[in-house]
Order: C-alpha cells, then sequence, then structure tokens
C-alpha cells in the first residue's frame, strides 16, 4: 500500500511573526523555515506504519517554490521513500492544494492519505476535508490513534468532551493531531541517504490544474496589545469594574 503524506513549509514555530509595515501580510525574509508540526506527525505515522508492514512505500509531497524541496528532503530524512514538488511561486490556498493532491491521488493510487489537520501559519484546517469531497474518500479529522488492518483503518479522534472512533474504508484520507505520536530526531545518516532519494519536479500545469488565488487579503494587523493586569481589593470592585468598564457583565 502507498501512502502519500503532504508537508507544507511554514515559518518555524519558534519565530516570532512580523507583519509587513504596509500590512499586506507577515514578513519572512531572513526568517527560519521549517516543516509544518503536523505534518511532521504525519509523516512520522506514515513511517510507522511502514515499519509495521502495513505499508510498501511513502511519498512525501509538497506544493510551492523551490525551497520546498528542503522540506522534502527533511520528510526523506524521517522515512518517506521519495517526494513530489509541485513548484510554483503562486499563493496557495487550501482548495488549490486539495485539487493538485487529488490529481496526485489518480494518479498514484495510494491507499492511504495522511496530512496535518492544519499548518501553522493560515491554521485554515481546510485542506483535509476538501480533498476527502473532491476526491470522494472517507476521511478522518484530528486523529489521536491510527490502526490499520483488514482494508480498513480505525482512527481514534478527539471532539469535544471526550473521544470517538471510526472505522474507515480504504482509500481514505486522515489528518494528524498533536496527540497522534512524537516525530523521531532525524539522524545525520538519514539526511545524507535522504539525499539520494528520488524527488520528481512537476508544475500545476502537468496536472492540469488551476491554482490561481481565489481568496484576496486586504489587510494583516497585529492583535492589540493586551493592558497590565491590576489587583483589586475585593469581589465587589471586581464585580463593578467588569460591569462598568470593561463591559463584560
Amino acid at each position: 500500500m502507498k501512502i502519500i503524506v503532504p508537508v507544507k513549509r511554514v515559518v518555524d514555530y519558534n519565530v516570532k511573526i512580523r507583519v509587513k509595515s504596509d500590512h499586506t501580510g507577515v514578513d519572512i525574509s531572513n526568517v527560519k523555515m521549517s516543516m509544518n508540526p503536523f505534518d511532521e506527525i504525519a509523516v512520522e505515522e506514515a513511517v510507522r506504519l511502514k515499519e509495521k508492514g502495513v505499508a510498501s512505500e511513502i511519498i512525501a509531497v509538497s506544493f510551492g517554490a523551490t525551497q520546498c524541496q528542503e522540506t522534502l528532503r527533511t520528510a526523506m530524512a524521517i522515512g518517506a521513500d521519495r517526494a513530489v514538488l509541485v513548484e510554483t511561486n503562486e499563493d496557495l490556498q487550501p482548495l488549490a492544494v486539495a485539487k493538485l493532491l487529488k490529481a496526485l491521488i489518480d494518479k498514484e493510487q495510494p491507499g492511504l492519505i495522511i496530512l496535518g489537520k492544519q499548518a501553522i501559519d493560515d491554521d485554515c484546517n481546510q485542506t483535509g476535508q476538501m480533498l476527502a469531497a473532491l476526491a470522494d474518500l472517507p476521511q478522518a479529522t484530528f486523529a489521536s490513534k491510527v490502526e490499520i488492518a483488514d482494508g480498513k483503518a480505525t482512527v481514534t479522534r478527539e471532539v469535544d468532551g471526550g473521544s470517538e472512533t471510526l472505522a474507515l474504508t480504504l482509500p481514505a484520507v486522515i489528518t494528524s493531531d498533536l496527540r497522534l505520536n512524537e516525530p523521531r530526531y532525524v539522524t545525520l545518516p538519514n539526511i545524507m541517504k535522504a539525499k539520494k532519494k528520488l524527488m520528481d519536479i512537476l508544475k500545476p500545469e502537468d496536472l492540469e490544474v488551476d491554482v490561481s488565488p481565489r481568496i484576496k487579503t486586504l489587510k494583516v494587523t497585529e492583535p492589540p496589545k493586551r493592558s497590565v493586569g491590576i489587583m483589586v481589593p475585593d469581589v465587589a470592585t471586581l464585580v463593578a469594574k467588569l460591569k462598568n468598564e470593561a463591559k463584560v457583565i
């Protein structure tokens, strides 16, 4: 069984985000970039499934600029067998990514697609759901446990107030949550091996997909700074401030 794992190149989660002076977006010049953490969890889960003998091949895929090759090499260092980069300088939105993934699914015919539940740059949480709809595949989002047996996937997912377990017929789409696993440390030998693994580079036109943006960002601003908290002497003063100043009661 093949597993496709999409990975996204995002600003590293340790970096403090700066908004551009013209408010057109986030400043990413000279900023450390890395693999989206949720996607890293997805790659790790795919590798674990292969180590159990469930999967025969793991294909990491990414969409974007040439620099995304670094992210794909990281995925292959974790354990992906080969990679596909759909190279474009367009500002890709979730629907465009889902359409590109649908085209790759038609081409590769995987038994499972595992991807992060959302990217930490836009926090859209849309690509997995859109892909499942476009490809007409069953889906399980926010997975905290995945088991594959007898052509079915059993997925435990977190919901409000607890968890639920779903049984999916393969092929299927699964999105990973933080508690699914803890990604392994990438060793230097595996980084060197990843450099020799195959990476195909395509264009959106090769997959006959229109990736033109359908949503325009009008303005990006930083959240308002919070004022310093104060101490109140008693409950009556607290209630008065909440009512008269904060106006929340």
